[in-house]
């Protein structure tokens, strides 16, 4: 069984972070391990509280996986100081896993802002540069490279300024724009558009850990990057076609929907 491990914020609606990344590995059959940098107290209307691991902590939690079962891939969600961020940097140089994620969760579905602006620079400069495929939206694209993005045109812009700094493989999510809801992915040098036909469902909670999550699974498994991408937006878009209605805000998706009674 491949073994997968998310480090990332607890949500204890159970529609994102941890969760939403626990259930993702599961569905895809394997097993999951996870390093909480920090506790949440949100649900599908917003982000009420935030409690932060200690950098220790989450070292030891490193430490215990790492030691005992290994992961083959590892996706990197909400990490909210500078402080979280050297540690696992320092744990990640020392153990040396393979096919690392980062998912640059910056602002939730919400709109709360769930990364500190001193973290910024720590991210940018130490961990993004140890991954292996990041997947920003386009709001933290915007973020990470200083620049404002309306269009595909744009996207590629950030994703040829975003390879200045990093050289690992670049996802940029478009859902956020207002004509298209297309993905790029920018990788030795060579643009990929994957469409993606807007889903009738307000209730998106959790989309980009769980995308994430799915990229790592497929990554664990062999593929590569352009087929990992491919089979996890098929899998988040059965997850948002189920139509799952839960909460009184942007409810979660049913990770579940293809398990079978």
């Amino acid at each position: 069984m491949k073994k997968v491990l998310t480090i990332a914020g607890s949500d204890c609606s159970g529609g994102a972070g941890i969760q939403a990344d626990i259930k993702t590995i599961t569905a895809h059959k394997m097993y999951a391990m996870s390093a909480i940098t920090a506790l949440t107290a949100q649900n599908t209307t917003g982000v009420y509280g935030v409690l932060d691991s200690t950098p220790e902590f989450v070292g030891q939690q490193l430490d215990c996986i790492m030691t005992d079962i290994f992961p083959d891939s590892v996706k990197i969600g909400m990490v909210s100081s500078p402080e979280i961020i050297a540690k696992i940097v320092e744990k990640l140089e020392e153990y040396q896993p393979s096919n690392i994620v980062v998912d640059p969760v910056m602002i939730s579905t919400s709109g709360s802002r769930l990364l500190s602006e001193s973290a910024m620079d720590a991210l940018i400069s130490r961990l993004i540069p140890l991954a292996t495929i990041i997947t920003p939206n386009i709001h933290e694209a915007e973020a990470l490279c200083d620049i404002e993005i309306h269009s595909k045109e744009d996207m590629q812009v950030a994703a040829q300024k975003l390879s200045d700094m990093y050289k690992g493989a670049i996802l940029i999510k478009g859902g956020h724009l207002e004509d298209t809801a297309d993905d790029l992915l920018y990788s030795d040098g060579e643009f990929t558009w994957f469409p993606g036909g807007r889903i009738d469902n307000p209730n998106t909670h959790g989309t980009g850990c769980t995308l994430s999550s799915a990229i790592a699974c497929n990554l664990a498994n062999g593929l590569d990057i352009k087929s990992s991408i491919q089979e996890a937006k098929r899998y988040i878009t059965g997850a948002l076609e189920a139509g799952l209605d839960l909460g009184k805000g942007s409810g979660p998706l049913n990770h579940c929907y293809a398990l079978k009674n």
